[in-house]
């Protein structure tokens, strides 16, 4: 017969792990509600623009496609493309901002941290000033090269020394590095005004006038970060304690770091390369999706790829309501909603150490 105690010490497990479960059903709840509140904004997406077209149709046109209908040519040919791209660049920008912050233990940091949007506006300047390029499918690689590139060189300045690549020094190099571009990047505009006139659209950040050529090409790099970046939850929650903490937990702090870096270059570098530089996405975001989860990035990961769409898109069909028959740029509304957020952010609730 087994003695009165063991049951008694069960009891404490059982009760502890009640929360736990509770918690984890109110979190997988939540994604849920979030999906489902994506799904709406990208429907609208698709719906509001210079043309309103009503949701019956639209959902008319997904489901039976009949070119013969100009509603449906339009939704296929404009609507569609447009709110892929932002679907893909809005996850990209709230998993990117979300590593970020977690490899460099830094709440401030987004895109531009690692010189992503500072490489790739000068690879597009200097294609545009010497190569005389003017298509947005040439941007998205000159774009995606020069976001690859500063990102390499940030992490090479931030690796030397004895103590490697430090959040600090990640952080230090790629301040420095992102004022060095944006120094040689305004040089090359103010010398040549047909430069600027080209390069202005696209610094901007705007999800009008991407086709499905550019979501093909961007699609594949996106995808796989999404993927690559979902499975690094529970090496930032290592690296979140501490580099020391880490390494006594198995963790190769080095190895992880550039294995981060590499993700976040793919994510930032291909979204920067589609849409041009949308700020304040990858910066909020991940610090709305802490306070509803928590520090456990194996959730603030899922939950910032999820609801930094739901701003994009919605900045984007915001864009297009206010200034009818004409539209807003992206970047510009996301800003104008991010940077009041954000403060309001700051100032209700001290933002976590990271």
């Amino acid at each position: 017969m087994s003695p009165p105690s063991t049951v008694a010490d069960s009891a404490p497990v059982a009760v502890s792990a009640r929360p736990r479960r509770t918690r984890r059903a109110t979190l997988v709840l939540g994604l849920v509600g979030a999906l489902a509140l994506l799904a709406l904004v990208i429907l609208l997406s698709i719906a509001v623009g210079s043309k309103q077209i009503p949701l019956s149709t639209v959902i008319e046109a997904l489901r039976h496609y009949d070119e013969s209908n100009t509603d449906h040519v339009i939704i296929h040919s404009l609507r569609v493309p447009r709110t892929l791209i932002g679907l893909l660049v809005g996850a990209a920008l709230g998993l990117s901002g979300a590593l970020m912050q977690g490899v460099t233990r830094n709440p401030l940091a987004d895109p531009g941290i690692l010189g992503v949007n500072g490489g790739a506006a000068l690879f597009v300047v200097g294609g545009i000033y010497w190569l005389g390029l003017s298509s947005l499918t040439a941007y998205v690689w000159l774009a995606f090269a020069g976001a690859a590139a500063a990102s390499v060189a940030v992490y090479f300045l931030g690796s030397l020394g004895r103590e490697g690549a430090t959040p600090v020094k990640l952080a230090l190099a790629g301040a420095a590095l992102t004022a060095m571009l944006g120094s040689l990047t305004t040089a090359l505009l103010i010398t040549d005004v047909d430069t600027f006139d080209q390069f202005r659209f696209w610094s901007v950040g705007s999800l009008a006038g991407r086709g499905s050529d550019i979501a093909s090409q961007v699609a594949p790099f996106i995808l796989i970060g999404i993927a690559l970046s979902l499975v690094c939850g529970r090496v930032l929650n290592a690296m979140s304690l501490g580099d020391e903490v880490a390494k006594s937990l198995g963790q190769r702090v080095g190895l992880a770091r550039l294995f981060v870096a590499v993700v976040v270059v793919l994510l930032c570098g291909a979204a920067t390369a589609a849409a041009g530089p949308i700020g304040f996405v990858g910066l909020t975001i991940p610090h709305v999706a802490r306070l509803i989860t928590g520090p456990d990035y194996r959730w603030i990961l899922p939950y910032s790829m999820v609801l930094s769409p739901i701003l994009l898109l919605g900045s984007d069909v915001i864009g297009r309501v206010v200034a009818l028959p004409g539209e807003l740029q992206v970047g510009i509304v996301t800003a104008v909603i991010g940077a009041p957020f954000f403060i309001m952010l700051v100032r209700r609730r001290k933002l976590a150490d990271l």
